[in-house]
């Protein structure tokens, strides 16, 4: 650990705010990705000129977001359809790589339905007839453990069908695809199931998942992602019978590319006859980010992705594109700064697990995010506190930036901004022996037991209503800088950076909290302000 003083500290000053990143060009071409965050097992759907995208949350609250766009390139987050977890006491502490697996989103009959699974509880659905309003109660269609990945097909002879995956930590098997019927309404599986692919049996096969089911020219189609999250390919089976055989075939891999395992999307048309996939890249630290790319059906009836120069039916991704022949579309990119001046939390933040109302308040002062003092469940980590505040990474390097005023009643009442994974890091103000302290507080291996402990300390003076401009610089390699500020206008670094980490199945967040000790009702708390997020 390290004391310093400001005098001492180099200073750090940064541009004027800018979007972190934009994949739209402005020259008819865009960049992947066209969502650099987390929006890990992209599903998506057009609905008339309408493009809605959901993914996976795992144990955040709310869950399951919904982002729109008119261009596939601009995207907007416009709400989240799951504002708990169920079963709602399950998740009222953090539930680390459980929770809402990768989801299929579909438009059936004048309703959006998003079919998600929960590894340790079974399949559940929800519908909506407004992608921006209030979606239905879960509804468990089929329960069980280790059933992941499911998408529903409505056949053209009104039978509705879902296929899932297997996750094998929790099921004993995996590399399978399992077909169910379900009744009418779509809300309840009314057979035994059938596998309708073994990819056991296909030489080199492993962890075959993620299935999207699609209809076309009388061939049933399963585009599923194959080979792992990381070295994986997209695959694409095919049959003339629902129940199989399959023929398969891998129309999307790495190639020569940076872009490692590119699987697990959507495949979308547009008015004009386009086809376009999504899917997503794991990149360390950042998550699983979204790519976009050209699609074609060959004259033999197999999709292909991507840029395919020799034409062997198995293209690879492109790093730029021309942009669909859609109407033209407003720059857009899902939410990141937010200055709390909004009756309610901006879409882009997500706790840690079921929230309750005591955590926050935006009436208490008015252009703030207040954050009580609440009881955090350890003294030693924050890795299963709930009411961190936190959102995706959005870019490979950008700075977030975020005014804190803390009034602390008891020692151990803490406040601060915070970089959250299996490693995390904390710079913010607690109360220790009745005294205010700037510190930089880290935690390595939070996820195996790892003890917080304090890295830095700034030697300023600080009274019961200590304010302060904090602020972290995420750079290449999501390697971190934290600094502070006394005027907002220069920065002072504070000790060397922090290497940010994924968590299980996520990238790493960013954000906001305020804690006491285990047991203690503090009186303390934190008021937020212009949370700022630029390069």
């Amino acid at each position: 650990m390290a004391s310093v003083s400001i005098s001492t500290l180099s200073s750090v000053n940064h541009a004027s705010a800018a979007t972190p990143w934009v994949s739209d060009r402005g020259d008819g071409t865009y960049r992947n990705p066209v969502l650099y965050a987390d929006y890990s097992d992209p599903d998506a759907i057009r609905v008339g000129d309408d493009y809605w995208l959901t993914a996976s949350s795992f144990c955040h609250a709310p869950g399951l977001p919904i982002l729109h766009s008119r261009d596939l390139v601009n995207w907007t987050l416009v709400n989240h359809a799951l504002p708990a977890l169920v079963p709602v006491d399950h998740f009222a502490q953090p539930r680390h790589g459980q929770g809402v697996w990768a989801p299929a989103l579909r438009f059936q009959a004048g309703r959006f339905w998003i079919f998600y699974p929960d590894p340790d509880f079974g399949i559940y659905v929800i519908t909506a007839t407004d992608p921006r309003g209030a979606w239905s109660a879960p509804v468990l269609v089929k329960s069980g453990k280790g059933l992941i990945d499911p998408c529903p097909l409505w056949d053209d002879d009104g039978q509705v069908y879902l296929v899932h995956g297997w996750a094998k930590s929790r099921a004993g098997i995996c590399n399978l695809l399992t077909l169910h019927q379900l009744s009418a309404d779509a809300t309840r599986v009314i057979d035994a199931g059938k596998i309708i692919i073994d990819a056991n049996q296909l030489p080199g096969w492993r962890t075959l998942e993620g299935p999207k089911f699609y209809k076309r020219e009388g061939y049933y189609y399963l585009f599923a992602p194959a080979g792992g999250v990381a070295e994986g390919y997209q695959a694409v089976f095919r049959a003339r019978d629902i129940s199989g055989p399959y023929e398969s075939r891998i129309v999307l891999d790495q190639g020569s590319t940076p872009v490692n395992g590119p699987h697990q999307g959507a495949w979308v048309d547009t008015p004009a006859g386009e086809h376009w996939f999504f899917h997503f890249q794991e990149v360390p630290a950042f998550g699983r980010i979204v790519h976009l790319q050209p699609m074609r059906w060959r004259d033999d009836g197999w999709p292909v992705m991507g840029r395919d120069e020799d034409d062997d039916g198995k293209g690879e991704p492109v790093l730029a594109h021309a942009k669909p022949a859609l109407p033209i579309q407003s720059l857009a990119v899902p939410a990141t700064s937010d200055n709390f001046a909004a009756p309610q939390l901006g879409l882009q933040w997500q706790w840690q697990a079921n929230p309750q109302p005591s955590w926050s308040s935006h009436t208490a002062r008015l252009g703030a995010l207040r954050l009580g003092c609440v009881p955090a469940p350890s003294g030693d980590s924050h890795w299963l506190t709930p009411q961190l505040l936190l959102q995706k990474f959005s870019a490979p390097a950008f700075t977030a930036t975020v005014a804190l005023e803390f009034h602390s009643a008891n020692d151990g009442d803490a406040a601060g901004l915070m970089v959250f994974g299996h490693d995390y890091a904390w710079l913010g103000f607690t109360q220790l022996d009745g005294r205010v302290v700037l510190a930089l507080r880290t935690c390595v291996g939070a996820h195996q037991g790892g003890r917080e402990s304090l890295a830095a300390a700034a030697d300023v003076v600080l009274g019961s209503r200590a304010r302060m401009q904090l602020r972290v610089s995420v750079g290449a390699g999501a390697a971190c800088e934290f600094a502070f500020s006394v005027d907002g206008k220069r920065f002072t670094s504070l000790g060397a950076l922090f290497q940010a980490k994924s968590s299980y199945w996520v990238g790493a967040k960013v954000g906001i909290f305020a804690t006491a000790v285990p047991g203690d009702a503090s009186a303390g708390w934190a008021d937020f302000e212009k949370f700022t997020v630029e390069l």
